[in-house]
């Protein structure tokens, strides 16, 4: 049944059926060719997928980001960056991987990331002087912070699917996180220097302790999420319903930016964000049900250590594999379809699974932002309103630098276990 899960997988992505249906209609196929069940098993397993309650975290967070967007948060936090960095030459590029950091640390989604601040920093960019494709694909490749600094969507999806912590994750996010925000930062005031660029960007900002204020409640809901993960008040879960209520107080009722009238709009659009999710999520489990069935990981974990003989160059194969998937696949099928496959495979190797986790998600967060299926590439083409191939060639440096940020946390593990191993 291995093959015929594998190709009829293919197949249906081939034909463009979307993610969730292909998944589903290959494990059909599986079940009613190559098994012995019934198709009640569909539903079954399809429904118990979904019946978890760390997934809860996944409809908040989304909504979260769309309160954030709405409410007045994502202007201050633009405002707030610029006031640390906009003085210097390049500090309006280096402001938005500042404030799409901070957003991150709220939101867990790259594509809210995109829409929230790129709306204000790309055409912010264009006025002083940046080229159209370098603003979009500045804040493309910065806004892949929303997968890995925590709280993270993908993170928890990793984590329900291989039964992993969740706040180990969340913690051994942080360092990488950073890590990747300061080689975009680098790699910005590189790239303003050489090209000239981002020599008047202190020109509209705003004094700091004045910024600082205007954000200072804004700013404050990060460390109220993230301290009570890891301070132990509340579970990751409980920490979205949170993120949810204080981004509602403060866009109804502090700065007054947002209506209830907004409000169906903004409950309807995460809605239906969330329910792309969770189908993709439901047809997934029956998937890895099937895959754990077929003996699939024992044997692509046998054949692995027959063929790499040593965790580097597993953990390189991975990559490779990983940054080809993330090109044409979603990230949440691909970590619901393939984590459970290659991490007890990379647990064979010594690997542990926090650091495993991190390094997959990392790596998957490339593609939101490199063509041809990028939601990153997509979403700051269409805030830019440019159209998308405009931003391949200035995507070259954004990669690259990516791509080394990543090669470092995959063999340097402290990077990511460092926060996880003083904790616990």
């Amino acid at each position: 049944m291995n093959a015929a899960l594998a190709f009829s997988l293919i197949f249906f992505f081939a034909l463009s059926i979307p993610v969730a249906v292909s998944i589903a209609l290959a494990s059909i196929f599986g079940i009613t060719f190559f098994s012995n069940l019934p198709l009640l098993v569909v539903p079954q397993k399809m429904f118990t997928g979904l019946d978890s309650f760390p997934l809860m975290a996944v409809p908040f967070f989304i909504l979260a980001g769309n309160l954030m967007t709405k409410g007045g948060i994502s202007h201050r936090l633009v405002d707030f960056a610029k006031s640390l960095v906009g003085g210097m030459q390049g500090g309006l590029a280096s402001s938005c991987v500042i404030t799409c950091m901070i957003f991150a640390a709220i939101s867990g989604s790259s594509v809210a990331t995109t829409f929230a601040i790129g709306a204000i920093l790309i055409p912010a960019m264009v006025r002083h002087g940046y080229p159209i494709t370098m603003a979009g694909s500045i804040q493309a490749s910065s806004a892949e912070l929303g997968v890995i600094i925590p709280p993270s969507v993908p993170l928890i999806l990793f984590a329900v699917s291989t039964e992993t912590s969740i706040t180990q994750l969340f913690l051994a996010g942080l360092g990488p996180g950073l890590l990747v925000a300061a080689s975009l930062i680098v790699m910005v005031q590189v790239w303003c220097r050489v090209k000239g660029y981002g020599k008047e960007d202190g020109d509209d900002r705003q004094p700091l302790l004045k910024a600082t204020a205007n954000a200072f409640w804004a700013l404050l809901m990060p460390v109220i999420i993230l301290g009570g993960i890891y301070g132990g008040v509340f579970t990751p879960t409980e920490a979205a319903a949170v993120a949810v209520f204080y981004a509602l107080v403060l866009g109804l009722f502090v700065y007054r930016e947002m209506k209830v009238s907004d409000l169906p709009e903004l409950f309807r659009s995460a809605a239906v964000s969330s329910g792309a999710v969770m189908l993709i999520i439901a047809a997934a489990s029956l998937f890895s049900f099937l895959v754990s069935l077929s003996g699939m990981p024992n044997a692509i974990g046998e054949w692995a250590q027959t063929t790499f003989g040593a965790a580097w160059s597993f953990l390189l194969a991975i990559n490779v594999l990983l940054f080809f998937v993330g090109m044409f696949v979603e990230t949440a099928a691909a970590i619901l379809v393939l984590a459970p496959i290659l991490t007890p495979v990379a647990i064979a190797f010594g690997i542990d699974p926090v650091h495993f986790g991190v390094v997959v998600v990392v790596n998957l967060a490339l593609g939101m932002f490199t063509p041809p299926l990028g939601v990153n590439l997509f979403a700051a083409a269409q805030v830019a309103e440019i159209p998308v191939e405009r931003l391949f060639k200035t995507l070259v440096l954004p990669v690259t630098t990516v791509i080394s940020a990543l090669m470092i946390i995959t063999y340097v593990p402290q990077v990511s276990l460092f926060l996880r191993d003083l904790v616990f």
